[in-house]
């Protein structure tokens, strides 16, 4: 598997999957709130919907993988189950709270372009924090082509008083959420050691999803609406999570971060394109748009650039 797995063809196609899976995932969720009446401010039927998606994502995650591995996965001893929790606090719970709120409050293509951001997060995490990279001048130069391009999307042109256009439960938001991916992307790679990188992701999942559907719960979100249309949305949502995140945290177990973490920066470029084909958003094809996501997409190729030692 590993011989496989680290050849950069294959890293690639696995990637683009990914991305094209997550970039999807965007609009869909726009359409489920449509779909169920979820009010933009309306966060916590937003928390219980994203719960009950992110539960039946683990629950699938565990039974491919066991299916794959012809036993039952699950973690086996309390070591085993704090990575899991503390594993799933960042993947799940706070990015995911945090990037539910902020879709309500931003349109599928700036949400999509502001989660490019987790890319260069994930990279300064890994380099300086954890030490696993090596923190050269193409990726830092790389990270602030990348920062310019997510920050022109934000500028408000329409906006006399206003240069920037930044809120806090909507641009913040998502900031913060991917605060919690990348640094749950380098805690894969660490955890991967000791632990299936499949049991991890789907019983992380669980742990979160349930967390996240009984605080909606207690706080008072309710589903109005729960038809078969909703239904089939939580499932392919579902689905996006529990393919993607099983392929991603497999990646990253036979890869360096930096050589997985900067092909996520196809999933805002993907997100937009989805958004534009299945909400009818149309910023992407404005000049700033289409400026931000080429300087995102430079990021990509200065970052993945080999220099000599």
């Amino acid at each position: 598997m590993e011989k496989y797995l680290t050849k950069t063809w294959v890293v690639a196609v696995l990637c683009t999957v990914c991305c094209m899976l997550w970039g999807s995932a965007i609009p869909m969720i726009k359409l489920g709130y449509a779909e169920m009446q979820i009010e933009d401010i309306d966060v916590m039927a937003q928390i219980l919907s994203a719960g009950i998606r992110f539960f039946i994502a683990g629950v699938l995650t565990v039974i491919i993988g066991s299916v794959s591995s012809r036993r039952f996965i699950y973690p086996t001893s309390l070591a085993c189950a704090f990575r899991v929790v503390k594993l799933s606090c960042l993947q799940t719970i706070i990015q995911y709270v945090f990037f539910y709120i902020a879709l309500a409050n931003i349109d599928g293509v700036k949400a999509s372009i502001l989660d490019g951001v987790s890319v260069f997060i994930a990279l300064f995490v890994s380099a300086l924090i954890f030490r696993m990279e090596k923190l050269t001048a193409l990726k830092v130069v790389g990270s602030i082509v990348g920062f310019i391009g997510v920050f022109l999307i934000n500028i408000n042109t329409q906006s006399v008083g206003s240069f920037f256009e930044f809120s806090l439960f909507g641009e913040g938001f998502i900031i913060l959420s991917t605060i919690g991916y990348a640094c749950s992307s380098v805690f894969i790679k660490r955890y991967s050691v000791y632990d299936d990188t499949t049991m991890l992701s789907g019983w992380q999942f669980m742990f979160g999803g349930a967390v996240m559907a009984v605080i909606g719960v207690i706080f008072g979100g309710r589903l109005k609406v729960f038809s078969l249309k909703a239904a089939l949305i939580i499932l392919y949502l579902a689905f996006v999570s529990a393919v993607a995140y099983t392929i991603w945290a497999r990646l990253l177990k036979y890869n360096p971060v930096s050589k997985v973490a900067v092909f996520g920066f196809l999933t805002p470029i993907l997100g937009s394109v989805f958004s534009m084909l299945i909400l009818g958003e149309t910023s992407i094809l404005s000049l700033k748009g289409i400026a931000s996501l080429l300087l995102v997409s430079g990021g990509i190729v200065l970052v993945n650039q080999k220099t000599k030692e």
